[in-house]
């Protein structure tokens, strides 16, 4: 039986929000072993809010909830990627937008992208 180690950071681990149709990465957040169990019983993604101290179901209020899809651990059991589709209009980010993440530029030689991605690889996909 597959464990998450919560032991390593104070009882948290990243867990990582995928959209299960696009792949795109939308957010991450932490969990608790209480924010698992919650988001396990009710097919929602729930995490521990750091700063708050208190559990919270991504889209209790606007709700934009994160069903679940399928859960996903890492290799040293402290991660979780959480496969999930956004309810309500689509939005995910405090800010308004789909997803959490924006481009940053970085100084390096950009990748050659994966064959039939335009946007380069996606959590999960294997270059050949």
């Amino acid at each position: 039986m597959t464990t998450i180690d919560f032991s390593k950071f104070h009882g948290l681990v990243p867990a990582v929000v995928q959209d299960t149709a696009t792949r795109d990465v939308l957010m991450v957040g932490f969990m608790n072993q209480e924010a698992w169990d919650v988001t396990r019983r009710t097919g929602f993604v729930t995490f521990f809010s750091r700063t708050r101290n208190t559990l919270w179901t991504k889209g209790e209020t606007s709700g934009n909830k994160l069903q679940v899809s399928k859960a996903w651990i890492d290799c040293d059991e402290d991660t979780i990627l959480v496969e999930a589709t956004c309810l309500g209009d689509g939005v995910v980010c405090h800010t308004g937008t789909r997803t959490c993440f924006r481009e940053l530029p970085v100084d390096a030689p950009a990748a050659p992208p994966v064959s039939g991605s335009a946007s380069g690889p996606r959590a999960g996909q294997v270059r050949s």
